[in-house]
């Protein structure tokens, strides 16, 4: 009996590249509705939703391509390489976006931030805003914005492919390996 092998590779890009576009179409539907600042909590949970679709219909096909068999060291592998080019295609369309769309992207973010401050907790110290507003400007630099970008993902990204891939594993007889 052949037993089929499936690819990590081409599956990982398939869902990956539906994942990361998914997200870009949200962020730009977000942004179309005047939210980008904001942050609604829907945004969030809509994300996961869709990453938790991609990652577990990703999953089911590299297991129906390898015969039916899936261990959890591949669901991993295959959940994070999802998670890892959807999370290049964020950041890509990150930078094009606090370049090129909202170049005042991070001056608007430290004014929220500042405003939000100020309406929060009105007895705060100026010496205090000025070190909570340093830390935000260093937070929204694109290379930290790119880096948490990618750790999160591949965070989210594990965490979704382990518990699918000990729901969903099936491991190979003895004699078949």
């Amino acid at each position: 009996m052949e037993i089929e092998k499936g690819s990590v590779k081409k599956v990982a890009m398939q869902y990956g590249l539906i994942l990361g576009l998914a997200s870009v179409m949200l962020s730009v539907v977000v942004y179309a509705m005047g939210q980008t600042y904001e942050q609604p909590w829907w945004q969030s949970v809509l994300s996961f939703v869709i990453m938790l679709g991609c990652i577990v219909y990703a999953l089911k096909a590299f297991k129906k391509d390898n015969s039916g068999f899936l261990s959890l060291s591949e669901a991993i592998k295959v959940g994070l390489a999802v998670a890892l080019l959807a999370g290049i295609i964020g950041v890509f369309f990150n930078f094009i976006f606090t370049t090129v769309i909202e170049p005042d992207f991070t001056a608007n973010i430290i004014e929220k931030a500042s405003n939000d401050m100020v309406e929060q907790n009105p007895n705060m110290t100026e010496e205090q805003m000025e070190m909570a507003l340093s830390i935000t400007e260093k937070m929204t630099s694109p290379v930290v914005m790119a880096a948490m970008g990618i750790i999160m993902s591949l965070f989210f990204g594990f965490v979704i492919s382990l518990i699918s891939g000990l729901i969903m594993k099936v491991e190979k007889p003895a004699h078949l390996e």
